[in-house]
């Protein structure tokens, strides 16, 4: 067996030791430091006609009985005279009369052992080092250079290894046992559901080759379980190294743990890590990693490699609780703690945002030319719209008024690059004119350029005066102005720059209409990906939008229940459409009380908007004023969720009516199975409201493809409709009906989207007629 092992996870683990101190200050090391490495790359290029940049590096080797394949990308490597140099690049805000050649033995430790590996496939006895320190403020450098032999180096690296070898000893006894109880493994119930074996094929297909599938697979499938099963089956023949399980929402995340726990109840071994933000697994009041705020930073490396092989020695399931566990027996940062855990977890469960978003994604993970990983992504519809957020960026007029007025006087440079900001957005509100907004394909050069200033200004500020530090406002706009120009590095012709007036408000954004490209970049960060959902219909659409081509895969289900349980009734006599709603209101609050009268139960029903919601409640209250209707708030506390999800109550004794929004908290990721929901009313069709915002979606794509209102209106909406049908029907013994209210449920655009598993769905046009259909559908269930 041979562990992957990339040079830079090899030298932090051993050389790492004090305490975490992410001062604000560096917060932006990332983005600047990429900067730097370019120019500095671009430099020597001049000067050196052979230098490369970016070298990707690879050596099997064996220590101690135990193989190892080693990588790493080394900064540059050029030849000077006679000699290969591995040129290895860091940058600092540090003074360059601070730094001599023994600042920092990891530095040195990295560009070693690149120079090794070059040295060995090239047959070298020699290798010179070059680490080059780049400040951040004055952009001045300072060089260092060592020549070794070969044999010293792999001396040196004998070393590494051999403090190494607890943890590759560890690595390769868990590798063994986790590979031989997958291989073992059986699908963990006693048969496949309809649709389950078909999926889980086609997912070990997908994964072995090394290609990304889109699959639609209706609730009662089994989605979790049918690829998290092929995945294991994959990772137990070394067709990969790790499995990550994205997720949009918490419950989803308790769905892969519950069916990672039922696979280790049939003897499977893997360790497993669910990864929570830093923001909630925090000790401390606020999330400032420094040591002398935080007792946990302080000290933080030198206690954690003990902490990670306690908790790996002890543990196969590494979530929450456990991690906060550890982290408090061991006094060091939970966040940090499971940061490290994820490198040695076989699979780990984590938000979208881990992977594909440019400010938090795992680039300790993501360093290699292609990973043996596999992405499986669950509830991919939602990442369409949480991708066009990742990768979008605004900024407005008032913050940087108030930084200003707060701060008048304190800084000179301050104040002035204040002034020319809010000289840019007084120009740009003049650009708005009467229309309130105004669109531009060109990125907004100008104010870019004085937001770089104003980040350098904020950087120079937090390391004078570490108090800044604690004012949450200013760290807020400095961050923001960093995601600003970091994601102005991506604006190419998917983006628009889109200004907005709000009375004496200005907010200019960075927005991404088309995600696709940077979608499928992201997922070249693994070697195959899973993107499945109930609702990702229509196929080629999710395709398109997530980062595929017509080359990836398509997969189709059908619903694996009793179709006949399902009632699914339209009509099309009544418009939702916003101008005439008051028209239509009385009609409409008499179908959905003909609906929840026909049978007493729980119901729930959906409305485009929460204005919308409350005009129909007040009148239907009126009408029917037996009935218990609940109305979902505008804003709703975890406690107010979870009472309002607690009305449900099985086989209630009077019908309980809930008012609630389409798209909402209420409208997917709930399961209400059995008796606790039996119908659902969706009021519309759900197209987004009309806006600038989707306007500008639906012209961009109209100049792509023609689509643009399907694009930007159509699908989004229907997805929100399937969405919230799929809360009635959630297991094969569940019964419900479901009633579809707007004159477009007529039209072949909106009813070739609805499933096939909802056929034959019935057209109602009276009060009367809904009143017959419904009593012919629940006197079957009812006689049996």
């Amino acid at each position: 067996m041979i562990i992957k092992l990339p040079i830079r996870q090899l030298v932090e683990l051993i050389l790492r030791s004090g305490d975490i101190d992410s001062r604000y200050v560096s917060r932006d090391r990332m983005q600047q430091g990429t900067k730097a490495h370019r120019y500095l790359q671009q430099r020597n290029r001049r000067l050196f006609k052979d230098y490369q940049s970016e070298v990707w590096l690879t050596l099997e080797y064996e220590h101690d009985g135990i193989g190892y394949l080693l990588e790493g990308r080394a900064d540059g490597l050029f030849r000077l005279d006679d000699r290969y140099v591995i040129d290895e690049i860091k940058t600092t805000t540090l003074p360059l009369e601070q730094i001599n050649e023994d600042f920092n033995d990891a530095h040195w430790a990295q560009a070693k052992c690149y120079a090794l590996m070059f040295g060995i496939q090239n047959c070298l006895q020699q290798m010179d080092v070059q680490l080059t320190y780049f400040n951040l403020e004055t952009e001045e450098t300072a060089t260092f250079a060592k020549s070794f032999e070969i044999k010293e180096l792999e001396m040196f690296l004998k070393e590494l290894l051999a403090k190494y070898s607890k943890w590759a000893q560890f690595t390769t006894e868990w590798i063994q046992i986790r590979d031989s109880s997958a291989q073992e493994l059986s699908f963990p119930f006693p048969v496949y559901r309809k649709g389950q074996r078909e999926l889980a094929v086609n997912v070990y297909r997908t994964i072995a080759g090394g290609q990304k599938l889109y699959v639609q697979a209706p609730t009662g499938i089994g989605k979790t379980i049918s690829v998290l099963f092929p995945a294991i089956k994959a990772l137990g023949a070394g067709k990969i190294a790790k499995v990550f399980y994205l997720t949009a929402k918490t419950i989803t995340r308790q769905v892969a743990q519950e069916a990672l726990a039922r696979m280790r109840e049939q003897g499977l071994k893997i360790k497993t890590l669910t990864l929570t933000a830093k923001e909630k697994i925090c000790f401390c009041t606020q999330t400032q990693c420094n040591p002398e705020y935080c007792e946990y930073a302080k000290g933080h490396y030198d206690r954690v490699n003990t902490a990670i092989l306690d908790a790996l020695e002890k543990e196969d399931e590494l979530s929450r609780t456990v991690i906060e566990y550890y982290a408090q027996k061991h006094k060091v940062c939970p966040f940090e703690l499971a940061l490290d855990l994820s490198l040695l977890a076989d699979c780990v469960i984590c938000d979208y945002n881990y992977v594909f978003d440019p400010r938090a994604y795992l680039r300790r993970f993501f360093a290699a030319e292609r990973n043996d990983y596999v992405f499986l992504i669950d509830e991919a519809h939602n990442l369409v719209e949480r991708a066009r957020e990742m990768f979008s960026a605004e900024l407005a007029k008032t913050a940087f008024a108030s930084i200003k007025k707060r701060y008048k006087g304190r800084d000179k440079q301050l104040t002035k690059v204040l002034n020319g900001l809010n000289k840019v957005f007084v120009a740009y509100r003049k650009q708005c004119a009467e229309r309130d907004h105004f669109v531009a394909k060109e990125m907004p050069g100008e104010l870019l350029k004085l937001i770089q200033k104003y980040t350098a200004v904020c950087e120079l500020l937090l390391k004078e005066d570490k108090i800044l530090s604690e004012d949450s406002e200013f760290l807020q706009l400095y961050f923001e102005s960093l995601h600003f120009t970091a994601i102005a590095d991506l604006y190419d012709h998917r983006f628009v720059t889109y200004t907005e007036k709000r009375q004496k408000e200005v907010i200019v954004r960075l927005f991404c209409l088309d995600p696709s490209f940077l979608l499928a970049e992201a997922l070249k960060r693994g070697s195959s990906a899973v993107l499945f959902s109930a609702t990702l219909s229509p196929l080629p659409y999710f395709r398109d939008m997530l980062g595929g081509t017509e080359e990836d895969r398509i997969l189709a289900l059908d619903s694996p229940f009793d179709k006949r349980r399902l009632c699914v009734l339209t009509t099309d006599v009544v418009s939702t459409r916003y101008k005439e709603r008051d028209r239509s209101r009385q009609q409409l609050v008499r179908l959905i009380g003909t609906f929840v009268q026909s049978k007493t139960g729980n119901y729930i029903v959906y409305f485009p908007s929460y204005k919308y919601l409350q005009d129909v409640y007040a009148e239907f209250v009126q009408v029917y004023p037996d009935l218990n209707v609940v109305v979902q708030q505008s804003e709703m506390t975890e406690q107010a969720r979870e009472d309002f999800i607690d009305l449900f109550d099985e086989n209630p004794e009077k019908t309980l009516v809930a008012f609630c929004v389409l798209g909402g908290i209420f409208a997917e990721g709930i399961d209400l199975k059995g008796s606790r929901l039996i119908g659902t009313v969706i009021v519309g069709v759900g197209l987004p409201q009309l806006s600038v915002r989707q306007n500008i979606i639906k012209d961009y794509f109209d100049s792509i493809n023609s689509q643009g209102f399907e694009y930007a209106y159509l699908y989004p909406g229907m997805i929100k409709v399937l969405q919230a049908v799929g809360r009635v029907i959630r297991s094969e013994s569940d019964i419900g009906a479901v009633l579809l209210i707007d004159d477009r449920y007529g039209r072949n655009s909106y009813k070739k989207l609805l499933p096939r598993h909802w056929l034959p769905y019935k057209k109602v046009r009276t009060c009367a007629e809904l009143e017959r259909n419904l009593k012919v559908f629940w006197s079957l269930f009812t006689c049996r």
